[in-house]
């Protein structure tokens, strides 16, 4: 079958700004075994430009397909983008199937089958699988109800949804198609050649307001071995300098992770890698924190999420304040720049507890900040929790955490995003962080951190810009709940658990 794969342009701000692009891995991930299975797939990457419906349209209607598949890893607040592309396909040729995948699809898929006849199947969970699956269903005419981890709508244009495909056990069993893309066109970290690329999938630990660990069921890893033997071919195939990790936790495993960071610096590729971890694993691998560095590593976004250890146990993060500092202490010994989230919103805040989380921010002494607002999923604990609080943000584009989308009881709207730009200025600018980044005695880190001042002063301005020219809230302000529909908490796990992981690992076997 031919097959047309697109990535929708994002609107976030932070999207928008930047010069640099990394590649959709997502989409990557689902091509690779289409075109092992002998389709003809292409992939149209629209963030480039970005690039107009009209655009995109007239390069799809070029391509020909017989089946387009639409994602995107900003999910929620692509969703809106993604809609308006496939009703444009449909009205342009109603032949073409139209396939949906991603997070909030997965949870979603009654609303946007009801909703929409643009959409004709939508695919839960993981792709890889599945989507093979499903084309082979739809070029053989076998029903679609004998296809796991998907939704449609039945002959009597009803929405339903099959049984939960199972969680993919051995993630090498699947291969990302990185010839879909020209690496040069890709790149992160202030012009460097990059791409995504996630060494595991899923989290173990509990923390009720991510969208992400329900979806993938279970914590996976790849062989450690043929994950560093991949990344080495990247580099010495296409050149590729940086990878940005998306895995939401892959330091879960010391042992695993230690397996990879050896096999890093046995492959001796000059490759930079960033990502994001919890900061008790750091504190755990205190003893390792050297292959880190020596691995590639040169970057952690640590989710702290807050600073108010009463919240933190609220939404059950497992961490803790002092934790927390040792860990950017111990990254800054092992020269490994931090990035800390922080995040407003989970509770009803009053200035003094803005307060309290500026200070306790300075005393972190971070390298880099990230501030977001808290965004709640109906599949996810937390927005039971939070159903009766008000939405004040109905554009869906904006539910992208850089946005405030709930009311807050003790803030209006403009006081709230000005504390948040305040804070932001604050961290970043305050003495130490300046004399790190034109001193630092380190090329690389001085680098990495001129390069995000300068992407972030951008992104600052331009918020502040949109805040106070575009941005509307609502007046009449509906609950959450009344908003999305009511919680999912009970269907947070999107797949079926996968078969146990053989012990031995995929490179010995290979080799034996």
């Amino acid at each position: 079958m031919k097959i047309c794969i697109v990535n929708p342009p994002h609107t976030a701000i932070g999207s928008r700004v930047p010069d640099d692009h990394l590649p959709p891995l997502g989409l990557l991930a689902i091509g690779g075994p289409l075109i092992d299975a002998g389709h003809d797939v292409s992939l149209i990457d629209a963030e480039f430009g970005p690039m107009s419906i009209a655009a995109i349209l007239s390069d799809i209607m070029a391509a020909a397909p017989q089946a387009v598949l639409i994602g995107h890893s900003g999910s929620t607040s692509a969703h809106p983008t993604a809609l308006a592309i496939a009703q444009a396909i449909k009205a342009a040729d109603d032949q073409i199937l139209l396939i949906y995948g991603g997070v909030f699809p997965t949870y979603h898929w009654q609303d946007v089958l009801s909703e929409t006849d643009a959409f004709d199947v939508i695919v839960r969970g993981e792709g890889e699988l599945t989507a093979t699956v499903l084309i082979d269903a739809l070029e053989t005419g076998r029903p679609l109800a004998t296809v796991n981890g998907i939704a449609f709508r039945d002959d009597d244009g009803r929405a339903r949804a099959t049984a939960p495909a199972q969680a993919i056990a051995d993630l090498d069993s699947f291969r990302v198609g990185w010839e879909l893309i020209d690496h040069d066109r890709y790149s992160y970290w202030g012009g460097k050649k990059a791409v995504v690329m996630q060494f595991s999938r899923g989290c173990p630990h509990l923390c009720n307001y991510c969208g992400q660990r329900g979806f993938w069921t279970r914590w996976r890893h790849r062989d450690p071995v043929l994950f560093a033997r991949e990344i080495a071919r990247l580099h010495r195939e296409h050149g590729v300098e940086l990878i940005n990790l998306a895995d939401e936790n892959p330091t879960s495993s010391k042992k695993a992770w230690k397996a990879f960071l050896d096999a890093m610096i046995a492959e001796n590729v000059p490759v930079l890698i960033v990502g994001s971890t919890r900061a008790d694993d750091i504190v755990r691998d205190a003893d390792i924190l050297h292959l880190y560095r020596r691995a590639g590593v040169i970057r952690w976004l640590i989710g702290m999420e807050n600073t108010d250890e009463a919240t933190l146990a609220l939404i059950r993060k497992g961490g803790g304040t002092a934790t927390d500092r040792h860990a950017i202490q111990l990254l800054r010994q092992h020269g490994i720049l931090s990035m800390a989230t922080w995040v407003v919103g989970f509770e009803e805040d009053r200035l003094k507890d803005m307060w309290r989380g500026f200070r306790q921010l300075l005393s972190y002494d971070p390298d880099q900040i990230q501030a977001l607002y808290v965004t709640p999923h109906r599949w996810t604990p937390f927005f039971r929790i939070a159903k009766d609080r008000r939405v004040i943000q109905a554009d869906v584009r904006k539910w992208d955490y850089k946005h405030q989308v709930l009311a807050m009881a003790h803030f209006r709207p403009w006081m709230l995003f000005f504390c948040v730009k305040a804070i932001e200025l604050a961290i970043q600018a305050r003495p130490k962080a300046v004399g790190r980044l034109l001193f630092h005695p380190d090329r690389e880190q001085r680098h990495s951190m001129r390069w995000y001042t300068q992407m972030g002063r951008r992104v600052w301005l331009r918020e502040i810009f949109q805040f106070l020219f575009r941005d509307r809230f609502l007046v009449d302000r509906p609950t959450l709940e009344t908003f999305w529909g009511g919680p999912q908490d009970a269907e947070e796990e999107s797949m079926a658990l996968p078969a146990r992981r053989p012990k031995q690992p995929k490179h010995e076997r290979q080799a034996v």
